[in-house]
């Protein structure tokens, strides 16, 4: 294996070209506000949001699906005792 197989072209290149890009997105973290300091806290709040929303989507998902059982259930339940009668 040569410097091209691992790299995936010349190394040199791929420094200047991997170098570059940081750079683009050192401006655009930088831009929100992100820097080295506090990298890890935005990572941080960034994971409690999702398990946040995660659990909140739950509960969001649990209370639409009790309150729509009370009308749905019943009515199943008499569909399903009607069923059972007129076979009767």
């Amino acid at each position: 294996m040569d410097g091209r197989t691992i790299f995936g072209g010349s190394p040199l290149a791929v420094v200047i070209r991997l170098a570059l890009i940081s750079i683009a997105v050192g401006v655009v973290l930088s831009a929100l506000g992100i820097n080295l300091r506090n990298f890890f806290d935005r990572i941080n709040e960034l994971l409690r949001t999702i398990y946040d929303l995660g659990f909140g989507a739950i509960e969001w998902l649990l209370q639409y699906l009790l309150l729509g059982a009370i009308v749905v259930v019943p009515i199943w339940a008499i569909a399903r005792v009607a069923a059972i009668m007129k076979k009767e």
